[in-house]
């Protein structure tokens, strides 16, 4: 075989590698988004200001994400999450104790396939992926870098679990039957990504979105899982969303958790709360303005636990690009017992996303 021969095939073999890997590797996506705050007590007397450090700058979270779309309709998701919340490393067996390290550590958030149209206008997910529980809602927020939805947080917020979470070893579909109506399925765990499986019950959760209007749309939503053999878990939740008016999304949220575990003299209590929040775009990628009205019922057979939280604040994008923003946001936290005094936080937020 001659030089020019060779020359050409090699040629021919280059272009050829080239043409394939090219779009693969234009399916490919990288992308990082950080949640990076600067918080400062305007209160010392209330129980999350007094007696603490009253100002910090902190990481908050940090995402990593990968996609690749190997088709038109098949797709793999992995997703790493980090926080620094003290993650025990070690034991001392003489006295019992443990060793915490603060350290901002890197988790698996997200890890599956996602193959659509198998049925019309449909996408199946397996794998450790998004659950149905808070998704619409936090869209409609739009600001999880300021905070958490109502029943993402109410745990932060209460202290008080109601089996809720963002994601979940398992298997859903979700779809549209018409531009009217959505629908969603998925049987998980229920022990959320970062536990692993310890019963053989299953958390099956259902939604049901309508929209019998342009910009109003509701959203229905249960989910079910057995606690033992004798008690059950359910959640109920309800929002609405109002989007008809350009650039302005209001929105409505409320849940009731009923656990056959949760008792208190002999009789189960429920933990339950709303949300009212909104945001307007004042200036279209450059200045948006938010807040956030919420109230949470931590044991609704105990008088004087509830728990209010206002937020209100606005983003500011001084680049083009929206890799940068900076969100100033004041937190007020109230409460019904009249031991406890009221809150107030500032926090500056810097949203980065590259």
């Amino acid at each position: 075989m001659n030089k020019t021969v060779r020359r050409a095939l090699a040629a021919a073999l280059v272009a050829a590698v080239a043409a394939v890997a090219a779009p693969v590797k234009a399916q490919q996506s990288f992308k990082t988004t950080i949640y990076f705050d600067y918080s400062f007590f305007l209160s010392n007397d209330g129980p999350k200001t007094s007696g603490a450090l009253d100002n910090a700058f902190r990481f908050r979270r940090a995402y990593f994400n990968y996609e690749n779309k190997i088709s038109g309709n098949l797709k793999f998701r992995f997703r790493y999450d980090a926080d620094n919340t003290a993650n025990i490393t070690g034991v001392n067996f003489a006295d019992s104790s443990t060793k915490k390290d603060d350290k901002f550590r890197p988790f698996i958030k997200h890890l599956f396939m996602q193959y659509d149209n198998l049925l019309p206008n449909s996408s199946i997910k397996v794998g450790m992926a998004d659950t149905l529980t808070f998704g619409q809602a936090e869209d409609r927020w739009g600001f999880r870098s300021v905070a958490k939805t109502l029943m993402d947080g109410y745990k932060d917020v209460t202290g008080a679990s109601i089996d809720a979470t963002s994601a979940d070893l398992g298997a859903s579909l979700t779809g549209s039957l018409s531009k009217h109506f959505r629908y969603g399925f998925m049987i998980s765990n229920g022990s959320h990504y970062s536990h692993v499986e310890t019963d053989k019950y299953k958390k099956i959760m259902v939604q049901a979105m309508i929209m019998p209007v342009a910009g109003f749309s509701v959203v229905g939503y249960m989910d079910h899982e057995k606690q033992s053999g004798s008690a059950d878990a359910q959640t109920y939740k309800l929002d609405a969303y109002f989007e008809k008016i350009k650039n302005l999304t209001l929105a409505f949220e409320w849940f009731t958790y009923k656990n056959d575990a949760n008792m208190t003299a002999g009789n189960r209590y429920d933990r339950q709360g709303w949300s009212l929040f909104g945001r307007y775009v004042l200036k279209a990628k450059k200045l948006t303005v938010f807040g956030r009205l919420d109230q949470y019922e931590p044991n609704t057979e105990v008088g004087d636990d509830k728990i209010g939280l206002i937020i209100a604040g606005f983003e500011w994008q001084p680049l083009a690009s929206s890799a940068f923003k900076l969100q100033p946001n004041v937190w007020f936290t109230t409460y019904e017992n009249s031991a406890k005094k009221n809150d107030i936080v500032a926090v500056v937020t810097f949203f980065w996303s590259f």
